[in-house]
């Protein structure tokens, strides 16, 4: 058979059995040629993917035709090669016939090779090799990263072993057990459970039964979760250690060993380390007084309430029983009075006077106001982009980034155009090629408020007039949603009747389509840039600097999309000096303009607040949805025939728009009610259903003009409420700069807050981080205000909001620090019930402070 004239043929068809009879059958000199065109064959095949049989045929030939390791392992290695099926049985069979001496250095080399982000690929052929040699597997992060993850999805998937009998019987065990304990992060990725979904059976619980079995030593499973807690690691990281030494249970000589070890990571752990330490510390009869007395301070200043009142009740047991040494457990007890918690406070305080502590006579506070500073002035928007170059570099940096930049790329686009277009195509072909799904256009499914289609198509045309033609039917729609004047081309392709309007698309972000899909009809012609670029980074416009823009437009017809644009974005005011200069212009934009500063923007919008129910899938108290939410509907005044739709917001019929909200706040800068009206159901979402990136229009809200009303005070308690920190710490952002301006209106804020609360929408404890932030931040009066509003509807509900003692004490340590008296109903009716409940303590405590 004559090899070399069809030599890759049963590559391409993953013919396994006709590889290993072809390389068994070949000579030392037709195993060199054959090799040598394989190198080149692999190279040239950049697109090809081996797999499965293929990849088995392939390291078949590699190891039997190439003539070391490093040259097999260059194959075998590449990214298009995938070994997770391949089979290294018939591998090892050739390399035994030929008589490879190597193979414990390929099987390092592919090691090396594994991929970081999923080194189980190519782990078990890899491993078979090593266990074939009876050579040492390497310990390095990711080789125990891929053993960790055959763990959890053995190689043998129709019949697996359960993970401790796979344990039991694993070569690499003694090995690599060590670096389990020491590669960061590994902890995530261990299997709490066997594949059948036992946690008896699961990583720790093998481990521990081994242990018990006397397969691994205790002593060195116990030193291997101590020092990984003493190294740290995220918490999910760490949850298979905490489970693994509480299966280990080690006992009062194995926690006296590690005394040291305990102490210190009582002092600064992860609760669930921490709680771990601390229950092995009081497990022993004698512990080092000292050591137990500087660890205890740091322990009485965490916020973790059960750790810290499990520490003061060991100290309490200790002062009684080193009598001699009781004032200095006193004094440390004396530390928890500073606890943000007030029952935590009054347990501290009584038990260091227990034992023989004398605090210091109390300090009459002085009553405080706000000391937030005034915020600063919105900056002015970025300078306008004069080069094709920069803006090239702009769109690579992200033409979605925000509405700034996407401002600054529309405005450069117009102008760069009408100046020089085949430098502008220049400028930005190379980067439409390079990311053609990024700007290749199109629709998406799944998100009818998506931009980025049209910004594509809008960047080919500006970039190639040969473009025009084949995208011309994209602006159609857009333009045809919007109501106006269809301009260009676009108006003979305008389908009749009524335009086709989107639901799920709110209308700020349908006026946004329209101006991609205006300027991508017109873009070419020279053109003096946007009337709507922004004169400040809050996408505002300077009425004057949009006066002077329509001078020097002169007689010619402006965009009107652009126009209805520029105009949203001037400050919503009575201007009469500058509209008679606009009338004085004597052109239609210049009467446009004039009208609408005669009449002060758009008007009030009538606003009402309704809660509807919401259709939930089955298990939606175990995913942790609201069966309610609240929306607040706009309607135009009457008589306002309201042409643009802005000032009608009917009940959502999407609850979630992306990041697209981001940039509403810059369409309507001088409107803060009326967006947030528009950005409520995103912003509940946060709240609700736990989505992320919610809030992060708030502070942009913020930044703006304009009367909140109830959509904004009912956003910024559905931010305050929202599920991740970071939209939290938005909403905090947003009610700071709200405060600082004095255009905050706490007690409506603190009335939905607690409404929402009540109604089980959510716990009133996800608002308590940022309510003391505001608080440490200059503005108690602000959280103050904010709670006595709050509080009555939390203390009606029955059982009472998780969370509910909490808003109390911040409450008492708020009215206390202001001085400033609120009335809060219910408040004496919870205070006067019988019991000790902190719920009851904390309601007697801001009563205690009201009543003074």
């Amino acid at each position: 058979m004559n090899v070399l004239s069809d030599p890759f043929d049963f590559l391409v068809r993953g013919d396994v059995a006709t590889a290993v009879a072809t390389v068994d059958a070949l000579d030392e000199q037709r195993r060199r040629q054959l090799g040598a065109e394989l190198v080149a064959h692999v190279r040239r095949q950049r697109d090809n993917w081996w797999a499965n049989d293929e990849a088995t045929a392939l390291a078949v030939c590699a190891v039997g035709c190439l003539p070391t390791a490093a040259k097999v392992a260059e194959v075998l290695g590449r990214r298009s090669v995938i070994l997770r099926s391949a089979d290294p049985a018939l591998v090892i069979g050739v390399a035994r016939r030929r008589g490879v001496t190597w193979l414990p250095e390929l099987a390092r080399r592919l090691a090396d090779r594994l991929d970081r982000t999923d080194p189980v690929q190519g782990w078990c052929f890899v491993a078979d090799l090593l266990t074939a040699e009876n050579v040492p597997p390497p310990t390095d992060d990711r080789f125990v990263e891929g053993w960790v993850a055959t763990m959890a999805w053995p190689a043998e998937p129709l019949q697996p072993l359960p993970l401790l009998e796979r344990l039991r019987a694993d070569p690499f065990l003694d090995a690599l057990l060590p670096r389990l304990f020491e590669v960061d992060g590994i902890g995530a990725q261990m299997p709490s459970t066997d594949f059948r979904g036992n946690v008896e059976t699961g990583l720790p619980g093998a481990l521990a039964r081994l242990a018990g079995e006397g397969r691994l030593a205790r002593a060195d499973l116990l030193d291997g979760c101590v020092n990984r807690f003493l190294r740290g690691d995220r918490t999910a990281a760490l949850r298979p250690f905490v489970a693994l030494h509480a299966l280990l249970a080690p006992t009062a000589v194995e926690s006296d060993e590690r005394q040291a070890s305990y102490l210190r990571l009582l002092a600064d752990a992860p609760t669930p380390v921490a709680t771990l330490a601390q229950k092995a510390l009081r497990g022993l009869a004698d512990v080092q007084f000292d050591a137990l007395l500087e660890a205890s301070r740091a322990v009485l200043a965490r916020p973790d309430k059960t750790l810290v009142r499990t520490q003061l009740s060991w100290l309490d047991q200790v002062a009684r029983r080193h009598h001699d040494r009781a004032t200095e457990v006193a004094a440390v007890l004396a530390t928890g009075a500073e606890h943000p918690v007030g029952d935590i406070r009054d347990r501290s305080d009584a038990l260091a006077a227990r034992h023989g502590h004398r605090s210091a006579p109390p300090v009459v506070a002085t009553p405080v106001g706000e000391s937030l500073p005034q915020p600063p002035p919105v900056a002015p928007a970025p300078a306008p982009i004069t080069d094709p170059d920069e803006l090239a570099e702009e769109v690579v940096a992200g033409v979605t980034r925000s509405a700034m930049s996407l401002e600054r790329i529309l405005d450069a686009v117009v102008r760069l155009a009408g100046e020089d277009r085949q430098r502008l195509g220049a400028a930005l072909a190379p980067v439409l090629r390079r990311e053609p799904g990024r700007f290749g256009g199109g629709e998406h499914q799944w998100d009818p408020c998506c931009l980025c289609g049209l910004i594509g198509d809008l960047l080919h045309v500006a970039a190639d007039p040969l473009a025009a033609g084949a995208r011309r039917d994209r602006w159609t729609a857009p333009l045809a949603a919007w109501p106006g004047t269809v301009p260009g081309p676009a108006a003979q392709a305008a389908p009749p009747g009524p335009p086709p309007v989107d639901p799920r698309v709110p209308t700020p972000q349908r006026l946004l389509r329209a101006r991609l899909a205006e300027i991508g009809s017109l873009v070419g012609a020279p053109h003096p840039g946007l009337l709507a670029a922004p004169t400040l980074a809050s996408g505002a416009i300077d009425p004057v600097v949009l006066y002077e823009r329509l001078v020097r437009l002169g007689a010619r017809d402006p965009w009107p999309t652009d126009l209805t644009q520029a105009l949203l974005r001037l400050p919503a005011v009575v201007d009469e000096p500058l509209a008679a200069r606009a009338a004085a212009l004597r052109t239609p934009a210049g009467d446009r303009l004039a009208a609408w500063l005669r009449d002060g923007g758009l008007p009030d919008p009538t606003h009402r607040v309704v809660t509807v129910r919401r259709q939930l899938p089955p298990d939606w108290k175990a995913r942790g949805l609201s069966p309610q939410r609240t929306h607040v509907e706009l309607a135009p005044p009457e008589g306002f025939a309201d042409p643009l739709g802005l000032l009608t917001v009917p009940p959502p019929t999407s609850t979630w728009h992306g990041d697209w909200v981001a940039f509403w706040p810059a369409t309507l800068p001088g409107y803060r009610g009326l967006v947030a009206a528009h950005v409520l159901p995103t912003v509940a979402s946060g709240a609700c259903d736990g989505i992320s990136g919610t809030a992060a229009v708030l502070p942009l809200l913020a930044e703006g003009t304009g009367t909140g009303g109830p959509a904004l005070d009912l956003a910024l308690a559905y931010g305050l409420g929202s599920r991740h920190e970071a939209d939290q710490v938005a909403a905090l952002d947003a009610l700071l700069l709200l405060a600082g301006s004095g255009d905050l209106d706490a007690p409506a804020v603190g009335a939905h807050l607690g409404t929402l609360a009540a109604d089980g929408v959510f716990p009133p404890s996800r608002a308590l981080r940022s309510l003391r932030d505001a608080t440490a931040a200059g503005a108690p009066l602000t959280a103050w205000r904010l709670l006595a509003a709050a509080l009555p509807a939390v203390l009606a509900a029955s059982p009472a909001p998780r969370g509910t003692p909490d808003l109390l004490t911040l409450a008492a340590e708020t009215a206390g620090a202001t001085g400033v008296r609120i009335e809060v109903p219910g408040l004496a009716d919870v205070a006067a019930r019988r019991g000790s409940v902190r719920l009851v303590t904390e309601a007697r405590r801001l009563a205690t402070v009201l009543d003074r």
